[in-house]
């Protein structure tokens, strides 16, 4: 085997990580404790989630085993920053009471961002517009509730 062409620990390492997440995603759905229900119930979702980390795990280790990945691109901090600081920001904005709305658009900002993009306000008020589709999705639609603040409280 050629020096191009031998296994990628890194990503042989991922695709083990992923494969161990399948397995608790899949064990842990199997303990759920739920009222039955006709047909496919809740638990499917977790099974069909785990099951498709399974095949993404298993390529991925096809892929590393032969050394078919392509050459990483360099490490950029500041992306990470970005994209770290946009959760965290996320995860603040709820719990003190803002909102989802305002939590999905700062978090899609800030990845915008970390992606080298420029325009803040344009992809907050874009952030604010699909956290604004994903809420009345789940809470209208599906009837599931998110978290709610000032703008949520409108519709």
């Amino acid at each position: 085997m050629d020096e191009a062409r031998k296994p990628d620990r890194a990503a042989i390492a991922i695709a083990v990580f992923l494969l161990v997440v399948a397995a608790v995603t899949a064990w842990d759905a199997s303990v759920l404790q739920l009222a039955p229900t006709y047909g496919l119930g809740p638990k499917m979702m977790a099974y069909v989630v785990a099951a498709g980390m399974a095949i993404i795990a298993a390529a991925n280790l096809v892929l590393a085993w032969r050394g078919d990945f392509p050459e990483r691109e360099s490490y950029d901090p500041k992306a990470i920053v970005l994209i770290l600081g946009g959760f965290a920001a996320l995860i603040a904005i709820i719990a003190f009471g803002g909102g989802f709305i305002p939590a999905t658009a700062v978090l899609f900002a800030a990845t915008a961002a970390a992606f080298g993009r420029k325009a803040v306000i344009t992809d907050l008020a874009i952030g604010a517009v699909l956290g604004l589709a994903v809420y009345l999705l789940f809470d209208k639609l599906l009837t599931l509730s998110l978290p709610a603040g000032p703008i949520e409280r409108l519709f």
